[in-house]
């Protein structure tokens, strides 16, 4: 009995110098998220016009995800980014196919025109609006146009992976539409 007894304490002693105490359940690993990213994919979307126009898009890598920022002048107050099956122009409502297995189309609530219709953002090649060969994530990105003040794009991606969006004020009277698309879930 003695011999039982000496065991159960040895494994006791054991057990409470590594910090495993014998009522306390047993942790299941669970893998962490991507670069720490917790993103989803389900639509984003702010409601209100932008009193402002569309000025220019630039696109950037980084190393957990892939980025497209859209300058407005004037303040981004609406926008509506979704995964969609296809993306169409603005007016026309004209298909363009984009490469990638997944399109994300983003909505600007905001026309890339002036009052007068002078355009204020308008690529050579709209269904290339911007190079992004060589990127983890973005496969293309379209200019989809401008109409009844507001403006729309397509990005197509590598998958249907996570995204954010958000808005940066820059300086003066500018701000930034970002979306962020990371390369892995």
């Amino acid at each position: 009995m003695n011999r039982k007894f000496a065991a159960a304490v040895a494994a006791v002693l054991v057990a409470a110098g590594l910090g495993i105490s014998p009522a306390a359940p047993i942790a299941t690993a669970s893998a962490a998220p991507y670069c720490g990213i917790t993103w989803g994919s389900a639509a984003d979307s702010a409601a209100h016009y932008s009193s402002g126009h569309i000025t220019n898009v630039r696109t950037g890598r980084h190393a957990c995800f892939d980025r497209l920022v859209i300058d407005l002048k004037g303040k981004a107050r609406g926008y509506d980014v979704r995964y969609v099956a296809a993306v169409y122009t603005e007016g026309q409502g004209r298909r363009v196919p984009l490469a990638g297995a997944a399109d994300l189309q983003i909505v600007v609530r905001a026309p890339a025109y002036t009052p007068s219709g002078t355009p204020t953002y308008n690529p050579s090649n709209w269904t290339r609006a911007k190079n992004v060969s060589g990127y983890t994530t973005f496969r293309q990105v379209a200019f989809l146009g401008s109409f009844e003040g507001q403006t729309s794009f397509g990005l197509g991606v590598r998958a249907r992976l996570p995204f954010r969006t958000f808005v940066l004020t820059g300086s003066g009277n500018t701000s930034m539409l970002v979306i962020d698309v990371a390369h892995h879930w």
